[in-house]
């Protein structure tokens, strides 16, 4: 079972976090540091498993990564996961990123999280894995985006209501409207 997933870029700052097991966010925070300090020291050259940190659960549990560009790509996962399988999880994530965000980088992370999220919960749910095919995933993701696209429409009938209201130049059109003469219609009344 996969008990974290954790993004950060070569200085240690978090991009993105999902914790499947319940940890305050002081200890949250905690264990980022400590899984940063522990992946970002390692060689280019040497595997990318290793035991996971004292606070994470130690030799229980691995920590399996990748690092690309500027991001590191870690999941903490338990002994019933497959490290490979786990690197291959960790590829189509980051393939998917990269065909919704057209090569995606760092900010992509920080100004799409909701999209970010919604992508790593078609993968992971509740730390078992989904799905991983990309292709899949991806038409889940068009499907999302014609929903959302769809709602946009609808939410912004109020405003273009408000837009014809402001362009029909109400002001004017009060002043052109024609009255009869009060005191000839108040003639024409007979009691």
């Amino acid at each position: 079972m996969i008990k974290a997933i954790l993004v950060f870029n070569n200085h240690g700052k978090p991009r993105l976090s999902k914790f499947y097991q319940y940890f305050n966010e002081d200890l949250q925070q905690q264990i980022i540091k400590e899984t940063f300090q522990l992946v970002s020291k390692r060689e280019d050259n040497v595997c990318n498993f290793l035991e996971g940190g004292s606070l994470i659960g130690g030799s229980d549990y691995k920590l399996i990564y990748r690092h690309y560009a500027t991001l590191y790509f870690v999941f903490c996962v338990d002994s019933s996961e497959s490290e490979l399988g786990i690197l291959d999880l960790i590829q189509v994530f980051v393939e998917t990123l990269d065909k919704c965000f057209e090569n995606v980088c760092e900010l992509d992370l920080i100004f799409h999280v909701d999209k970010v999220h919604y992508i790593l919960n078609e993968l992971v749910m509740g730390g078992m894995v989904l799905e991983t095919n990309m292709n899949e995933i991806l038409n889940r993701i068009e499907e999302q985006n014609k929903l959302e696209n769809k709602e946009a429409g609808i939410s912004a009938a109020p405003a273009r209501a408000v837009s014809a209201v402001k362009n029909m130049n109400i002001p004017q059109q009060i002043k052109d409207i024609k009255l009869p003469d009060l005191p000839q219609a108040i003639k024409d009344l007979k009691f």
